[in-house]
């Protein structure tokens, strides 16, 4: 068994409160706008971190992370990536990368929207952590944890955060 965080769209930002949600997971799973590879290198220093850049990243994390990440974890194929969207409305381009690989989970972030569902189409569970961080629209700081046993996704989590209000 395995215990997975999932996190997006951190924008600089690894506080207590993301430490505290994150500290029981076994691997952290980023998908995307770190913020800077100093960031990155905490999350990886404080859980095993497996991550893709995203579209505020700057240039030299494309240098150390892929768009794309694709592994498996406790026998579940994973795709990951930053800009993917979401069941029947996935962004140009992942419907094939989704169709070449067949995930059973494919992790996307970008929208700021925390997004967990099913995908009858591809057979995979649909993973959109929301945002971390604490800058963008949204009203809420989010992320998800779960464990995969034997192949199986369970125990799934979410956490959910105030924003402070002044970082729009």
């Amino acid at each position: 068994m395995m215990k997975i965080g999932v996190i997006s769209d951190t924008h600089g930002t690894f506080d207590s409160v993301l430490q505290e949600f994150l500290q029981p997971v076994d691997e952290i799973w980023h998908a995307g706008d770190i913020g800077s590879l100093e960031l990155a290198d905490r999350l990886a220093a404080f859980k095993p971190l497996r991550a893709v850049w995203g579209n505020i990243d700057p240039g030299a994390m494309h240098r150390v992370y892929d768009r794309f990440a694709f592994f498996n974890a406790e026998g579940v194929d994973v795709l990951m990536t930053h800009i993917g969207g979401w069941p029947r409305h996935y962004a140009p381009g992942i419907v094939q990368r989704i169709q070449a690989s067949r995930p059973g989970i494919f992790v996307a972030g970008h929208s700021h929207i925390l997004r967990v569902m099913y995908d009858p189409v591809y057979g995979l569970l649909h993973i959109n952590p929301g945002a971390a961080g604490e800058y963008g629209f949204h009203k809420l700081r989010t992320a998800v944890r779960f464990d995969i046993d034997g192949g199986q996704i369970k125990n799934m989590e979410i956490g959910e955060w105030p924003r402070r209000k002044d970082c729009l």
